[in-house]
């Protein structure tokens, strides 16, 4: 896809991404911060720069580094708003790290053992802030929230995405011990792959009545079609649904490809007696928590008898999800408004309490969407030039910048996973 002028971003979605300016007044939180940076940094096994030259925390001159270039800011932020703070410091530009995804690893890593007593209680008090009620994905919310992140614009994603325009985990080779074979010039493939092995896994063949749940840019549902299946495939994106049917059109498989700009509660089937096969990558973790009995009961009714639901969805701990599902948080803030990642054990129990359905564990891949995550971060930042081109400046690109870094070193740490789940009914 070639790069061309930015079709200019709706008002709701440019507010989004803007970082505050203002710094909150926390004074006492500000200097129990200040206070604690050197043992916390000791524990995390990193490095932190003041202005001035001094470096405290780890002597290992391989650790992560991370430079203060506003320390009274971050202290300030931090002290008031926690792990948000910390964050919203970055897309301020009051701190930079020579690693920025080394640096987050070794934070996610240390999550229960962040900080000396005094500041964990600080981030207890902290974590206390609940979600806005404007989060909860209510159907007109979920088009604001999709398409605040997905129609930001194709142009800018293309910058970073493969060829595939696939914005989920890749499957990759593996050496011997497991690692995964990854280099930009393996990513199409890759997703190719991916594709393949979900649309095996729920069957799908020549004839197959299929029913996809987030579109994305088209690629799951052209592979579904040149197999020979009847593919029909809803999204809330105005930018995929175009770009979708543009793809279908150029593969020549638009005969058998449906695209909808449709709610997943508002599917009408196309089949009296369902669906032989429903596919989704990667739109759950959107659907958040409080939906999740509507979306699974929702793929329970469109099912045809006998049929099979192949998904793949980011996973956390269960104990982590439930400590999160309900606060505040900075990727909820500023890029996906409504997103909750859920635990297998939350799918299994809203299957088994709401629907007919049954969960099958197939495959966990966390290692290979770390490694995803880093081709697109590091083609993101060697695109920066062009991504300000857009008309995206220096905040959004820090904020996108931390974003990427933030969730690879999510799965580089084994703090998020993603997975491959069948649901079927028992016979």
């Amino acid at each position: 896809m070639n790069v061309r002028q930015a079709r200019p971003l709706a008002p709701e979605t440019a507010a989004w991404w803007r970082p505050p300016q203002t710094i909150p007044r926390a004074p006492v939180r500000a200097r129990l911060t200040r206070l604690t940076v050197a043992p916390m940094a000791r524990r995390l096994g990193v490095r932190v720069a003041l202005p001035g030259g001094r470096v405290v925390g780890s002597t290992d001159p391989a650790a992560p580094l991370m430079r203060l270039h506003r320390p009274e800011a971050l202290y300030h932020r931090f002290g008031a708003l926690g792990p948000i703070g910390f964050a919203e410091s970055f897309q301020a530009g009051e701190w930079d790290a020579d690693n920025l995804t080394a640096l987050l690893s070794a934070v996610a890593r240390h999550l229960t053992a962040i900080a000396p007593r005094p500041l964990l209680w600080l981030t207890r008090f902290q974590a206390d802030r609940r979600r806005s009620p404007d989060d909860r994905n209510t159907p007109p919310a979920a088009v604001r929230h999709t398409r605040h992140h997905y129609d930001l614009s194709d142009e800018l994603f293309a910058l970073f995405l493969d060829e595939t325009m696939t914005y989920s985990a890749a499957i990759f080779t593996t050496d011997e011990d497991g690692r995964p074979h990854a280099d930009e010039s393996l990513l199409a493939v890759a997703q190719h792959r991916k594709i393949d092995r979900l649309l095996d896994l729920a069957g799908v063949g020549p004839g197959t009545r299929v029913l996809e749940t987030g579109t994305g840019w088209g690629a799951l549902a052209v592979a579904a079609a040149r197999r020979g299946a009847d593919v029909h495939t809803v999204t809330l994106s105005v930018n995929q649904h175009e770009a979708a049917r543009q793809r279908a059109a150029a593969a020549g498989v638009a005969h058998r490809v449906k695209i909808e700009l449709c709610d997943y509660r508002a599917i009408r089937p196309e089949h009296p007696d369902g669906y032989d096969a429903i596919v989704s990558a990667e739109m759950l973790e959107g659907v958040g928590h409080e939906y999740w009995p509507d979306y699974f009961t929702t793929l329970d009714r469109l099912l045809a008898p006998g049929g099979r639901i192949a998904l793949q969805t980011i996973t956390m701990r269960h104990e982590d999800m439930l400590s999160t599902r309900a606060k505040d948080t900075w990727i909820r803030r500023y890029i996906f408004p409504g997103g909750v990642i859920p635990s297998v054990r939350a799918i299994e129990d809203t299957c088994r309490e709401h629907t007919r359905l049954r969960v099958h564990r197939v495959a966990a891949f966390g290692p290979h969407y770390a490694a995803t995550l880093r081709l697109w971060r590091q083609r993101f930042d060697r695109r920066a030039d062009e991504v300000a081109a857009l008309g995206l400046d220096a905040a959004f690109r820090r904020t996108w910048r931390l974003y990427l870094a933030y969730s690879e070193a999510g799965f580089a740490s084994g703090h998020l996973d993603v997975e491959h789940l069948l649901l079927d009914r028992a016979s």
